[in-house]
């Protein structure tokens, strides 16, 4: 998540919460977005250190990617990666219908490293760019293990999904036919997701992390 190309004076808190703080800071003069994992609560730390680590596989493997943040480094307690200025969906709310053109191209570049996002609902994860383009942050629940079977397809369908339910919001009169049918039928699991395990997720993501309905953002724990 990064925010609109705030000013820094020192470090600012984007996230704190029991997996551990997310900041803009600054290293050797570039600003950096910092996941400390090491601030976690103890019994989250393994863990947010396994999904910091699956993000730095991702970020590695997407390397180059224009609308990705570039990993610049990773210690098993902190993970550095690029900032990039923009604004998160929500806040943004883009409705130009090149932002989608240029969303699904950005989408099935991932697809064609092997990497499928996993957790594309949530809008501040979409940021837009301050030239209206798209990028993307957050790969901590990534796929990252490269082979494209069945069950890779099955999940980069959802990604591929959750971009035009966002199209949907925002930009409706864009869809096309075909579009809209892949929106009329989500996946088996993402039925069986809405209908047995997305209430109870819900309710702890809130009672525990602070985190509510689609933007995923928590509370910045004191």
């Amino acid at each position: 998540m990064n925010s609109a190309n705030p000013i820094l004076s020192g470090t600012v808190v984007l996230k704190a919460d029991e997996l551990g703080r997310i900041e803009i800071t600054e290293r050797d003069g570039v600003r950096v977005i910092r996941r400390d994992v090491a601030a976690a609560r103890w019994w989250a730390r393994a863990f947010a250190r396994r999904a910091a680590a699956r993000e730095a596989r991702a970020l590695r493997k997407l390397h180059g990617i224009d609308g990705v943040p570039a990993l610049l480094g990773w210690d098993g307690r902190e993970l550095l990666r690029g900032y990039i200025a923009g604004a998160p969906m929500q806040q943004a709310q883009p409705r130009d219908r090149a932002y989608y053109k240029q969303a699904l191209r950005l989408l099935a570049v991932l697809h064609r490293r092997g990497i499928v996002h996993n957790d594309l609902a949530k809008e501040p994860n979409w940021l837009v760019r301050e030239d209206g383009r798209p990028a993307l942050v957050d790969f901590q629940i990534a796929w990252t293990r490269g082979r494209r079977g069945a069950l890779f397809r099955l999940l980069a369908r959802e990604d591929l999904r959750h971009l035009l339910k966002h199209k949907r919001t925002y930009c409706p009169e864009a869809l096309s036919v075909r579009q809209r049918a892949i929106l009329d039928t989500p996946a088996p699991h993402a039925r069986l997701w809405r209908a047995t395990g997305k209430r109870l997720y819900k309710l702890i993501a809130r009672r525990i992390f602070g985190y509510w309905d689609n933007e995923g953002q928590g509370r910045v724990r004191d």
